[in-house]
């Protein structure tokens, strides 16, 4: 698992390292049941705090992407992708619910809403 964390970005550490095991365990990098590094190996692998990394197993656990074993590690939790799913399309939903809102707020046609959405999905192609 290759984690890239940037001490630039706005987003907290603790969450570009969430996000990318949460990525890792979409595209089936990370497989159910695979052990995840232990806290201590992954902080000094990544050169951050110990808390840091505990930080985001602990949101990753709660959320019921991974489970932990005391004294045994952290493994990846067997997925429930429905759920997931759902949580996801939610999460878009009111992502898209703010841009309408300040769309309507701004007076920006929905038209110029719908190219922005265009040109940014045209390009991930």
């Amino acid at each position: 698992m290759n984690i890239i964390i940037s001490n630039n970005s706005s987003i907290p550490i603790y969450e570009q390292l969430e996000n990318a095991i949460k990525e890792a365990i979409f595209s089936n990098e990370l497989k159910e049941e695979d052990m995840l590094p232990s806290v201590r190996n992954l902080a000094n692998d990544l050169k951050i705090s110990f808390l840091t990394v505990k930080k985001a197993y602990d949101e990753l656990e709660q959320e019921g992407f991974i489970k932990t074993v005391q004294g045994k590690g952290s493994f990846v939790a067997p997925k429930n992708l429905e759920l997931i799913k759902e949580e996801k399309l939610k999460e878009i939903q009111d992502y898209i619910e703010k841009i309408y809102d300040i769309s309507k707020i701004s007076n920006i046609p929905k038209e110029e809403i719908k190219e922005l959405f265009k040109i940014i999905f045209e390009e991930e192609i």
